[in-house]
């Protein structure tokens, strides 16, 4: 069965059913590309929190996709890790991960990819490629560090120096990963018909 119907121009559209399973394949690629970064994940010996690939993930889901589609697809990551599967740090899974001292951060990354969707795109210039991946790194810390709090009875300045300042350098690097490749990853989205949204 034909999946397009030309129109004026030699220009194609898709009909609807295509459209869908598209943007099913985009949704699952993007999960599995969260739980592979996921796996790099490395414990820190004072601090609840590990150090991992995955807001790099994040950031990048949502500057190839888009801040609603990297969102929804970051949603589904979630859902997946929340129904059991192996997708957070380390590849843990379960609500526990969810309602303990990690699930702020984990919740963060819902604005996070919305946040590089909005200012990471490959039309923007590098260094506003750069800060806007720092900021999505932030929306991660302003909901990660109060739920950090909450869950463990630590005030603020320990949650800062265990939830917060040992990642800054390291998200540093991830921004200028963002910043850096970008353009080459919607490049090749865009041949396969596949923008930003």
């Amino acid at each position: 069965m034909a999946t397009i119907q030309p129109l004026a121009g030699g220009a194609v559209r898709q009909r609807p059913r295509s459209i869908l399973a598209r943007e099913a394949a985009l949704l699952v690629a993007a999960s599995v590309f969260l739980a592979l970064t996921a796996r790099i994940s490395v414990p820190l010996p004072f601090s609840p929190v590990p150090i991992s690939g995955q807001t790099l993930g994040v950031m990048l889901i949502g500057a190839l996709y888009g801040p609603r589609r990297g969102t929804l697809a970051v949603a589904l990551s979630i859902v997946e890790g929340a129904a059991g599967l192996p997708v957070f740090a380390a590849g843990r899974s379960g609500i526990a991960v969810l309602l303990g001292p990690t699930g702020g951060y984990i919740a963060g990354f819902l604005p996070a990819a919305a946040v590089a969707g909005l200012l990471c795109g490959s039309a923007r210039p590098v260094a506003v490629r750069f800060a806007g991946a720092l900021l999505a790194g932030l929306a991660v810390y302003l909901c990660g560090v109060p739920w950090l709090m909450a869950v463990t009875a630590m005030p603020l300045g320990p949650a800062v120096v265990q939830g917060l300042l040992p990642f800054l350098p390291g998200d540093a690097l991830k921004a200028a990963v963002v910043a850096g490749v970008v353009p080459a990853g919607a490049t090749l989205l865009a041949r396969w018909g596949v923008r930003p949204f």
